[in-house]
């Protein structure tokens, strides 16, 4: 090894180090909605790994899917002096109370998955997918495998008011204009569960002639699409050859659903959304560098033809 390698590997080693000890110091609160679906489960469990790889002591707070309890967890990370916070806000709005306490206070805040409508001087950056994208992924899978066939399409919206339902029906929508022969015939929110997805989905085939007028099932996330695999079981027919199954999150539940050719195709939403923030954080806390506002994540569609059954296994160990 030459003298210049040997010197660059000396002061990457120094600078890892010298990362590693600063985030040791670091006590991060994160207020995450709850446990609604597998792929916010995983978030969960691939944060707490993160941080204990870094060496950062994380404070976390369940919110069970409630504004208010994430706001009065957000007040006691501010109470307690932590040196940031990290938020998966439930809804987009109501905010700028809180935030501009955090900001008051000089804890810079850092939101998960999910963006707010508020100023943006309010939070470090956002780490999250182009959720509009992956509505339109979703939309233009449809788009490409119905072709000229008519397509009538149920969809299964996320929470009433949260960023992911808002866009995810936006990019779907904009994926579909211009085809006239595709259509979104009914619309109910099954709030990102699998119980109130299949419950939403009974509805839907009860209301199209048992299933029969219904095309395809679009849910935006795994977890309400997989409840409404069981309600398509349930009434008789099958899901992915008689209505069609296209969803978001790529969670290991739905690559087996596809597996088992019940499924047809997801669109990834990497559970890592911690590694990214505490990059960005620890640069940061370390000269002052700024991200930029919006760190935005892949958006990868999954298929029949991507090896299903090994994207489930694959995933298993990352706490869906």
């Amino acid at each position: 090894m030459s003298i210049l390698k040997k010197l660059a590997l000396a002061a990457g080693i120094a600078t890892a180090l010298s990362s590693a000890a600063m985030a040791a110091d670091m006590t991060v609160g994160f207020s995450q909605i709850g446990s609604e679906s597998g792929w916010r489960a995983a978030e969960t469990s691939v944060t707490k790994q993160q941080a204990e790889s870094r060496g950062i002591n994380l404070k976390f707070a369940d919110a069970q899917q409630k504004q208010e309890n994430q706001i009065k967890a957000i007040r006691g990370f501010i109470a307690q002096g932590v040196d940031a916070i990290l938020v998966a806000p439930v809804v987009a709005t109501g905010w700028e109370d809180v935030l501009s306490e955090a900001k008051e206070a000089k804890i810079p805040v850092i939101l998960l998955d999910r963006g707010i409508d508020g100023p943006e001087d309010l939070y470090l950056t956002s780490v999250a997918s182009d959720q509009v994208k992956e509505g339109k992924v979703a939309g233009d899978w449809l788009v490409g495998t119905v072709k000229d066939k008519d397509c009538r399409v149920v969809e299964l919206q996320g929470t009433v008011g949260s960023t992911p339902a808002i866009n995810r029906k936006k990019g779907f929508e904009e994926a579909i204009a211009g085809h006239s022969n595709i259509s979104i015939v009914r619309s109910q929110t099954g709030d990102f569960t699998r119980s109130k997805g299949k419950e939403v989905m009974e509805g839907f085939l009860k209301a199209e002639n048992g299933g029969k007028n219904i095309c395809a099932v679009y849910a935006h996330n795994d977890d309400m699409a997989v409840g409404a695999i069981q309600a398509i079981k349930d009434a008789g027919l099958k899901p992915g050859t008689d209505i069609l199954v296209v969803s978001i999150d790529g969670v290991p539940d739905l690559f087996s659903a596809m597996a088992a050719g019940e499924a047809n195709a997801t669109v990834e939403l990497t559970p890592n959304m911690a590694g990214p923030a505490f990059d960005a954080l620890a640069a940061y806390k370390k000269d002052g560098t700024m991200p930029p506002k919006f760190i935005i994540t892949e958006s990868k569609l999954y298929t029949p033809a991507d090896d299903p059954k090994g994207e489930a296994e694959r995933r298993k160990s990352l706490g869906y």
